[in-house]
């Protein structure tokens, strides 16, 4: 398999590209490193900096002598720092931080996303519209987001993203009850991150910053009844 670079120097969003653009699905082994260095153009130090990278996301989970494989889309667990942070911050506070700083990252991202980036919005979009279990609708909504937050072309602000959402993942949500198996043609997210994406892709950062935060209020609202 060969794939475009796109100009990407960032070897994690490659690799991220790399198993987006080929298809690969949960349990899926990918091709072993040396493979992977000449399809990706990177040294092998490189290219496992950047494995451990989607290690820590959940992205992937490596067996010594079988493999790497794609994951399932679990996190791994949180450090313990985030974890302690985890424990103090309840949902409502959570949701409440992302609003503050989700938007601003939607408004650089309608200044800064590359091609690339907008492309591997609108594919997570049409995989959560086609997504046959809510766990596969969440896996690429939280893809959605992340790229979202690449498009801003700012690593501080992906490593914001980053952080914030491996506390997200640490705060206690309970069960959230779900009346269907899968998120219904007209779930409200949907025409949401179809408002972001579209905002993104004509440059309009006040749009951007405007559909991110009713997105999250809407989210809020479905939450906790109030956004």
């Amino acid at each position: 398999m060969s794939i475009q670079m796109n100009g990407n120097s960032d070897p994690v969003a490659r690799l991220r590209s790399y198993i987006a653009d080929g298809g690969f699905t949960q349990g899926v082994r990918l091709p072993p490193e040396r493979h992977l260095t000449d399809e990706l153009g990177m040294t092998r130090a490189t290219l496992r900096k950047a494995l451990g990278a989607l290690e820590r996301d959940g992205v992937i989970w490596r067996h010594v002598g079988k493999g790497t494989f794609i994951a399932d889309g679990s996190p791994q667990a949180p450090s313990n720092a985030t974890v302690e942070l985890g424990r103090q911050l309840t949902p409502f506070r959570m949701m409440r931080a992302r609003m503050a700083i989700e938007p601003a990252i939607a408004r650089e991202a309608a200044v800064n996303a590359s091609g690339d980036t907008q492309m591997r919005m609108q594919r997570a979009l049409e995989r959560s519209k086609a997504a046959a279990t809510w766990r596969e609708y969440e896996i690429q909504d939280d893809i959605f987001h992340r790229t979202v937050a690449e498009a801003s072309d700012n690593l501080l602000l992906l490593t914001l993203f980053d952080q914030l959402n491996g506390v997200r993942r640490a705060v206690a949500w309970g069960n959230v009850t779900r009346r269907s198996a899968q998120p219904s043609p007209d779930h409200s997210s949907f025409a949401e991150h179809d408002a972001i994406a579209a905002a993104i892709a004509n440059r309009d950062p006040v749009a951007a910053y405007e559909s991110m935060r009713g997105h999250l209020r809407s989210v809020s609202q479905r939450l906790f009844g109030e956004g």
